[in-house]
């Protein structure tokens, strides 16, 4: 045993170093006095005994379960991890601890985080992002692979973008949700990412006039709050393939329950393939976005002019999944200040804090919304423009995505600016995103000419882990 003088109670120096972790070596172990009890609130922290070494390891995973600490410190422990537990509690950021003798920097962003019902175990979201490989718009195996890579247990992922009704689609080899076949197809995508212990929504979406005859049923024109058309395009995000809208037509009134309730269906269908929730696309210039946005939407009746009104529409599908599905299952991802496919909007900031506001009526699990900074694809651009008041507004869980790294993923949820930060491209090219913001370790890049093509794996479940880089 060391001198007195070195070490002259170990219990009680480590205690002072840090109570949720000890160290030892060969040569050093507790004094006679505290040699019997550990401190059991120090285990329930979730420190397992694994993190010791040496003699006292072997004694810890012997006794933890009657393990408590000796007259003199257990007051001291209580006390001493009540404070640290309520310090992590509000997700402060960067704490250190002295772990066996090496500093261990808590990273925000790896964080564990309960929404609802669900526990997670960190705070990084897979993104919703459109891929293009189901072949007739049903999802295929390959996709079991790429979901399941990306899966950690506790993590959150959200689906690509999967079409509600018929009339829904405008890209090609996009997945579906109305046919038994599709939930069929869905199915054992899902048991792979929950046998992985993930959590999966499925995001539901209608493209509305974002899309051509070629992709509509008996070759009819598109549906949207406007007959407004799209002026040409060049691809759908690869910059391949020129593209030409078909000009939409204007659903009347009594159409618009129709569609309210293919997201009803696709919503009870997302569960029955078993996904855990939805989130329901009113982003990036689809069919939500073109009532919700004044640029896009030019009606004079209630669903149009004034801001309640063109709310109207997305509110009433938010109603109906929460009935149909519970509103614990359901989420919504927004982009107010984005101006993607010609939706812009006069007042951003008035439209995207009516929606948080509006969306605590209904009780939802989350709002995801999308930087002001990202106005187009890919691209960040300085703005005066925040998140925050939407933030502060809305009562549920908050995600927010946008061109985001490790640093301002970490910035964002110490700060309290968000709880959850999803990530899209570089989720996509590092299946295993979690471990490197672990170890801050290299990136992989990602290449945008395979994003979208249908090869079941080039650019899709190809891209190296950390393990076969090193």
């Amino acid at each position: 045993m060391l001198a007195s003088s070195q070490d002259p109670c170990w219990l009680k120096a480590n205690l002072q170093a840090c109570p949720q972790a000890y160290r030892t070596r060969a040569r050093v172990r507790p004094c006679p006095k505290h040699t019997r009890k550990l401190a059991r609130p120090v285990l329930a922290q979730g420190h397992a005994a694994s993190m010791l070494v040496g003699p006292l390891a072997a004694y810890t995973q012997k006794n933890h379960a009657r393990a408590r600490p000796c007259r003199k410190h257990a007051r001291r422990v209580e006390a001493i991890n009540e404070r640290e537990t309520e310090t992590l509690g509000d997700g402060e950021a960067q704490k250190v601890h002295q772990m066996a003798g090496v500093e261990v920097t808590n990273i925000p962003l790896l964080t564990p985080y309960k929404t609802g019902k669900l526990q997670l175990s960190h705070r990084v979201v897979l993104a919703p992002l459109t891929r293009q490989r189901s072949y007739n718009n049903i999802p295929q195996p390959h996709a079991i692979l790429y979901y399941s890579q990306r899966t950690t247990k506790g993590g959150l992922l959200i689906s690509e973008a999967t079409g509600v009704s018929d009339t829904a689609q405008g890209y090609p080899d996009t997945p579906g949700i109305w046919t038994k076949e599709q939930v069929e197809a869905w199915k054992p995508i899902v048991d792979a990412v929950h046998a992985k212990g993930g959590i999966f929504f499925c995001q539901i979406w209608h493209v509305g006039r974002v899309s051509s005859s070629d992709f509509q049923p008996n070759g009819q024109v598109p549906i949207s709050s406007t007959d407004k058309s799209l002026k040409p395009s060049v691809g759908w995000g690869n910059g391949i393939d020129a593209v030409e809208f078909t000009p939409p037509r204007k659903l009347k009134i009594d159409e618009i329950p129709q569609i309210v309730n293919d997201f009803r269906i696709a919503a009870r269908n997302a569960i029955k393939a078993g996904f855990d929730g939805v989130e329901i696309h009113g982003a990036h210039g689809y069919l939500l976005e073109q009532f919700m946005k004044d640029e896009v939407n030019d009606r004079t009746d209630e669903y149009g002019v004034t801001l309640q009104n063109r709310c109207r529409f997305p509110l009433e599908i938010v109603e109906a999944t929460v009935n149909e599905i519970g509103a614990e299952k359901v989420g919504i991802r927004l982009s107010p200040f984005a101006s993607y496919m010609q939706a812009g909007d006069s007042n951003p900031e008035a439209l995207g804090l009516f929606m948080a506001q509006s969306l605590n009526k209904y009780e939802i699990l989350y709002c995801h919304m999308v930087e002001p900074r990202m106005k187009t694809v890919g691209e960040k651009s300085e703005t005066p423009h925040s998140l925050l008041p939407m933030r502060k507004a809305f009562n549920g869980t908050f995600i927010v995505a946008g061109g985001y790294d490790r640093e301002d993923g970490n910035k964002a949820i110490g700060n309290n600016f968000t709880d959850l930060v999803a990530y899209g491209r570089l989720f996509l090219a590092n299946p295993d995103l979690i471990k490197r913001f672990e170890l801050d370790a290299p990136l992989n890049k990602y290449n945008r000419e395979t994003f979208y093509i249908p090869d079941p794996v080039v650019g899709y479940t190809d891209y190296p882990f950390l393990e076969s880089t090193i």
